[in-house]
Formats: C-alpha cells, structure tokens, sequence
C-alpha cells in the first residue's frame, strides 16, 4: 500500500538521481540540467521555509520505499488555488497505480484541508501517458501554451489541465 508524508530530507539523494536522469526529465516540463546534491539540500530548505505556499510529499508504500514526489506550489489563499506537480522517480515503478494514488490524495489533501477551490498542472504535448492518468482523476484539458518549453533542441506544446472543486466533489459522490 502506498501512502504520501511530507518530504523529507533524507528523500534527496534519491530524488538527485531521478532528477539527473535524462529520461525521466524528458517528460517533465523542466529543463534538464545537471543538479548536485547541494542544489537539492537547498531547494529543500527553501521549501522548509516557504511550506505556505507549497506542499511537497513524497510517495512511500508502508516500508517508507520512495517512490516518487507529488507537490501543490504557488498556493494562492485569495483564489485558492494551486498547480500539481508529480514525479514517479523509476521507470520500473510507472505503470502501477503509484501516481494515480498520489494524485488522488493530493486533491482530497487540496480540497478538503486546504480548502482550494481550483488545481491546474501543465503536461508536454509528447508525453502521451500522463494525460490518461490526469483525466481519470477528473482533470479537464483547458488549453494549449503553444512551442511553450524548450526540450531537446525544440520548442513543445504544454497542455494545461484543471479541476475543481465541485468536479472533484461530485466525482468523490459517485465512486
């Protein structure tokens, strides 16, 4: 079983490697880059402080496995809304329900204790397996920023997806 607590430091070492692994970055809106561990141990500590505009998680099972890495930053209290970000750090790991189950919890966790009315996420226009799982959780396509992100050596679309409160409401009613 798989469960969400808030990231950790002792999670960075392994999320330095999926973020220094070309494969993965290609699928993510970020530019790959090549990150140190310091760069990471920093990024950390400006979330510890920053922790009201952002959550970050990280996805464990019930022997505190890392699995991947899901966040709702730019929390905006006034418009209460938030943007998704979600990470299954190994290929061998995709496939399995992992980010569904993340997604999932994260929109109960935006909801229903954070009280945000609207979460939105962006998707490359090439990744053609995200989109399903964002659909399935209730996410709707609302756009297209066009040849908006730069990706090895050419511009690409990103797709942008929303939900909110009263769609993932009734969705929660008919499950």
């Amino acid at each position: 079983m798989y469960k969400l607590r808030e990231l950790e430091s002792r999670d960075l070492a392994e999320i330095n490697s999926w973020r220094n692994d070309p494969e993965l970055v290609s699928q993510l809106g970020a530019p790959f880059r090549y990150i140190n561990l310091k760069v990471d141990e920093d990024w950390f500590e400006y979330y510890m402080k920053s922790r009201s505009t952002t959550v970050r998680c990280s996805i464990v099972d019930d022997n505190d496995v890392l699995y991947g890495l899901i966040s709702l930053t730019g929390i905006n209290q006034f418009n209460q809304s938030a943007e998704l970000h979600l990470m299954i750090g190994n290929k061998k790991n995709r496939g399995k329900g992992i980010g569904t189950f993340a997604v999932k919890e994260m929109l109960y966790h935006a909801f229903y204790n954070l009280n945000l009315h609207r979460v939105e996420l962006s998707c490359l226009a090439t990744n053609a397996i995200s989109p399903k799982l964002y659909k399935k959780c209730g996410f709707q396509k609302e756009g297209v920023r066009r040849k908006a992100v730069f990706k090895a050596g050419k511009y690409v679309d990103l797709h942008l997806y929303s939900i909110l409160k009263e769609e993932y409401m009734e969705l929660k009613e008919n499950e």
